[in-house]
């Protein structure tokens, strides 16, 4: 039985806060024990809030291009420009879409630059620097704390190609691996599989957002129950290569 746990009792965090430490007491208020093999699924934007990657559109000039391009996009030309900061490359430039891929190979919408649950009005979060870094830090604040090995996945809401609607992804991993690999076995029927490969840090990132929501106020989630390969793990091993991207 796989168990899904949110923790409504985390503070509001704010730069310098440790969320290994906010989480761990969160749980303890909420009766909620943390225990081996438990999956932490931590939304983003608390992590950029801690590490203090947000930034006040005040405090940016934008260039001539983000001007350009906010004109089209009907945004901000400080959003803008901040987009246009993180981004490595801009994949995709239509209406008010502004898809591109961020120093992290994340192919996604403004850079992950966002304004929802930030706060104040005029204030956008940026990604983490390096999430799995981030994702790192939170497991091993989380087993100085309380002697427990546990996975931690940092999510944040991306659209995907094909369908419509968003779903969590895990933008960083640590202590599991991202992707459990079939290939080599067999189906139930006996037909060996060759290319089955399941990004369960996604699956189990968007099965805490069925906890999380955007306006409920639980950024920290805890899974249970889940078969997992333990190792030091990166989202690194989810990023498919640009040579066997077909959107590009």
């Amino acid at each position: 039985m796989i168990q899904i746990f949110g923790l409504p009792k985390m503070p509001l965090v704010k730069a310098g806060d440790r969320i290994g430490d906010q989480l761990v007491r969160a749980a303890k208020d909420a009766s909620i024990r943390i225990e081996d093999g438990d999956i932490i699924v931590v939304a983003q934007k608390i992590v950029s809030k801690a590490e203090g990657n947000v930034v006040t559109l005040n405090s940016v000039e934008p260039s001539a291009l983000a001007k350009t391009v906010a004109i089209g996009a009907c945004k901000d030309p400080r959003h803008v420009e901040i987009i246009l900061r993180e981004a490595a490359g801009i994949l995709r430039m239509q209406g008010a879409h502004l898809i591109v891929e961020t120093r992290h190979g994340f192919v996604c919408a403004n850079a992950g630059v966002d304004k929802s649950n930030v706060g104040a009005n005029d204030s956008v979060a940026l990604l983490p620097v390096n999430p799995d870094e981030s994702a790192r830090a939170i497991r091993e604040r989380v087993h100085e704390l309380t002697g427990i090995d546990v996975g931690v996945i940092i999510s944040d809401t991306f659209g995907r190609a094909w369908r419509n609607g968003q779903t969590n992804v895990a933008i960083g991993v640590a202590g599991l691996d991202p992707i459990m690999d079939y290939r080599g076995t067999q189906d139930m029927f006996g037909a060996q599989l060759n290319v089955t490969q399941i990004a369960i840090a996604d699956e189990l990132a968007s099965a805490a957002e069925l906890v999380m929501r955007k306006r409920d106020g639980v950024p920290v989630v805890i899974i249970r129950g889940v078969k997992y390969v333990r190792a030091p793990g990166s989202v690194r091993s989810l990023i498919r290569p640009k040579e066997e991207d077909l959107f590009r």
